[in-house]
């Protein structure tokens, strides 16, 4: 397994790649999980060429004591990729490396798809984001990029990033992975107690729950029994429900037949944000 820390150092490792097999790339923030090595696998499965990309990423970070205290595990995380496969290529890059002197975000039209959900609460979290990825795409030029649909919303945001900086790759998007009790996978949740992170999976059954009754009830009502089961749970802290159109995040008006429709939360255990959605039809 090659680490490799500056843009030369993977340029020159990049060049001993066979062009005709393709890149695979994973972008992480480090911490890593099964839910990452989900992706990992997916990668060396389809791509002779893996990169693993371990960077986290200063600008999408609207709370600076969340970037503080977010984990920085470099060894863990080379350890556990090294039992995935010896052939993954790790860049991990510094904060200067990738920025120089100054980070600057780039500002992008989006369309709207980051003025809801997460958008509405993290200002400028998605040009963040889509900073460091066109970087990261341009830097790897994988053909193949992999994504968990934990982050649903980033998810359609970097889609779209591909079409407004004309790139060429595929995103491909993975299904969450879970822990046993059904908390979505996040590096976050080595941040909760050991009791918050058996009650978080409060968050995925009420996501079930409201998926059955999308079936029957209308959107609001949905939403409206969610909000009322947050609320009955005193240590959990509901930011925000919200059911929207697949592809547009829309939130929904009046469901329509050949719509597709997502449940998405925002939820506070212990002042630590935690994220989850759900598919509903």
């Amino acid at each position: 397994m090659v680490l490799v820390r500056t843009k030369k150092e993977l340029a020159s490792l990049l060049s001993s790649f066979d062009k005709t097999r393709g890149i695979g790339l994973v972008p992480t923030m480090g911490a890593l999980h099964k839910g990452h090595m989900a992706l990992v696998k997916r990668a060396i499965s389809e791509n002779e060429n893996v990169v693993v990309s371990i960077f986290v990423n200063p600008t999408q970070f609207n709370n600076k004591e969340d970037l503080v205290k977010y984990p920085q595990t470099l060894e863990a995380d080379m350890a556990l990729l090294k039992e995935v496969s010896n052939t993954i290529s790790v860049f991990a890059p510094t904060v200067e490396e990738i920025y120089g002197d100054k980070t600057k975000t780039k500002v992008y039209d989006f369309e709207g798809l980051d003025k809801v959900m997460e958008g509405e609460f993290r200002d400028d979290h998605f040009n963040g984001v889509g900073t460091i990825v066109e970087t990261l795409l341009k830097l790897v030029k994988p053909k193949k990029a992999y994504f968990g649909e934990k982050d649903f919303q980033q998810l359609q945001i970097i889609k779209k990033l591909v079409n407004i900086a004309n790139l060429s790759v595929e995103i491909i998007g993975c299904p969450i992975v879970r822990e046993a009790n059904g908390l979505a996978m996040s590096s976050r949740n080595e941040r909760l107690s050991k009791t918050m992170r058996k009650e978080a999976a409060f968050i995925y059954k009420t996501l079930n729950t409201a998926k059955k009754k999308f079936g029957t009830k209308s959107a609001k009502e949905v939403i409206d029994w969610v909000n009322g089961e947050f609320q009955k749970n005193s240590d959990l802290d509901l930011e925000y429900i919200a059911i929207t159109d697949v592809d547009t995040l829309t939130p929904i008006q009046k469901k329509q037949k050949d719509v597709k429709y997502r449940a998405f939360v925002a939820v506070y255990a212990e002042s630590i944000r935690l994220i989850d959605n759900i598919a509903l039809n």
